[in-house]
């Protein structure tokens, strides 16, 4: 039976509510948009390989994205450390993840995966 003078679902003078599941907005924001980028360092990697080997024209493509890919894949990996202890991923996650950058554009399709089944946090607004 409640206390006269008490609102039910207190206790004391703090109301006892359910807090809401960490979002961590910026870790996923920062985890979508350096895969993205990535992906897209990949491809004008992949352009400059293209005219440097196949087209044996120029090499200009493979000194500029070379180096911005590097950075890139080394900041994905990164983040991929960072998404992992900030969303609590399984080890398989961690390594599917890590994985994800080895092959072209695949980083786009694990952030794909890992965001439709909440791996990386809800979203603020869907």
């Amino acid at each position: 039976m409640p206390e006269i003078g008490r609102t039910p679902g207190t206790v004391g003078a703090v109301t006892a509510t359910a807090t809401p599941p960490q979002t961590h907005p910026r870790t996923r924001l920062a985890f979508r948009v350096v895969a993205f980028a990535e992906a897209l360092s990949w491809a004008g990697l992949l352009i400059g390989m293209f005219f440097k080997w196949v087209l044996e024209t120029t090499e200009v493509g493979v000194k500029i994205f070379g180096p911005i890919h590097g950075g890139i894949f080394v900041a994905y990996l990164v983040m991929c450390l960072v998404a992992w202890r900030t969303f609590g991923w399984s080890f398989k996650v961690t390594i599917a993840a890590l994985a994800s950058a080895v092959p072209p554009f695949f980083t786009v399709l694990f952030e794909v995966w890992a965001d439709r089944r909440g791996l990386l946090g809800t979203a603020a607004r869907r």
